[in-house]
């Protein structure tokens, strides 16, 4: 019985690795192996599906893509260490996962830096610039960026207050500097893990407090352990696609201008999606019995309080100054002019 469990698990396995492979392939004159985190089927990987249809539809099949989803070539560091030695040619990390290679991709990170999607967008639109000269330097080319959302503090019990927060056992992202020394700011010693391994940490006790967004919660199944949601916005999350930079410049020139189009048109509409997704899992959530938790106002404001001092602690350890100094300008010119407009 366990020899047929085994080759059953085994079947499924190459059923997936099949499935998630695009069917353009045959035939494909560049060919772009690309791995994930994100679960198949999540929006994520929907429009990544979306785009590689078109992409390979508009290039008669020159182009073709096979997609890695759901973890199975590892975490960021992972996949980019096979990027290294030419097992992927790309991938959808997150700013904690690649951040260990371009540190400045972190710094829209920082928790409680951001007050709106406008702010977001904004800074966004200013940095692609900085962040694509920043991957070059690194052998990467910047393809588009994505977005995970605002992220929220998650609890297997009710957190109200800061007292109870630092007596929680609390997760960090493996490798992010940035929420390590926020933490410790806090008083907190968080306990680092990469992102898959994060629901069974839950499951086990060993974690009883981590971060995410609304949707991710679901689509990952945080929330079936963290039925407690602090009801105030922790931070900001996103991630970026990225291919080897060599691979990408071996394309002919309209091939590479039509990816990019293309990536433009479909991962634009998937930070939508992933806002309207995040909007409809709140109830969701709520349907599945997640308790929303009103933060102490005072704690709340001491929260948003030790953000630059974290800063001022990490120096240039976690990204470089002008990465920040930029990001800062960006944020405090669109928040002079939106206030100069509403008082008008």
């Amino acid at each position: 019985m366990q020899l047929v469990n085994r080759w059953l698990r085994f079947s499924l396995f190459l059923v997936l690795v099949l499935l998630l492979s695009s069917p353009a392939l045959a035939g494909a004159k560049y060919t772009f192996k690309v791995a994930t985190i994100a679960p198949e089927g999540s929006i994520w990987t929907k429009r990544f599906h979306d785009f590689v249809s078109e992409v390979g539809e508009k290039t008669n099949g020159e182009i073709g893509f096979k997609i890695y989803a759901g973890g199975i070539m590892g975490d960021d560091r992972a996949m980019y260490r096979k990027m290294q030695i030419g097992q992927l040619h790309g991938g959808g990390f997150t700013m904690t996962g690649i951040g260990s290679v371009v540190p400045d991709f972190r710094v829209m990170g920082i928790p409680f830096l951001f007050q709106s999607y406008d702010e977001v967008d904004k800074v966004t639109a200013g940095l692609q610039k900085y962040f694509h000269a920043a991957f070059a330097k690194k052998g990467l080319e910047l393809i588009a960026m994505t977005e995970v959302g605002f992220v929220y503090s998650m609890s297997t019990a009710p957190i109200s207050t800061l007292q109870q927060l630092q007596h929680s056992k609390t997760w960090a992202p493996e490798g992010d500097p940035i929420s390590i020394a926020y933490l410790d700011t806090l008083g907190i010693t968080p306990i680092p893990l990469s992102i898959p391994d994060v629901l069974t940490s839950l499951q086990t006790g060993m974690v009883e407090t981590v971060f995410n967004s609304l949707y991710g919660a679901i689509v990952l199944q945080w929330f079936t352990k963290t039925v407690y949601i602090s009801d105030i916005p922790f931070g900001y999350a996103y991630g970026t696609f990225l291919l080897d930079r060599k691979k990408f410049s071996r394309l002919p020139e309209n091939y590479r201008k039509l990816i990019k189009s293309t990536a433009k048109k479909h991962f634009d509409q998937l930070i939508q999606d992933t806002r309207t997704s995040n909007r409809e899992s709140r109830q969701v959530l709520l349907d599945n019995g997640v308790s929303l938790v009103v933060p102490d106002p005072i704690d709340a404001r001491k929260l948003i309080e030790k953000r630059d001092e974290t800063v001022r602690r990490m120096g240039n350890k976690a990204f470089s100054k002008q990465s920040y100094e930029l990001t800062l300008k960006l944020l405090e010119d669109f928040r002079s002019r939106t206030a100069k407009k509403s008082s008008q």
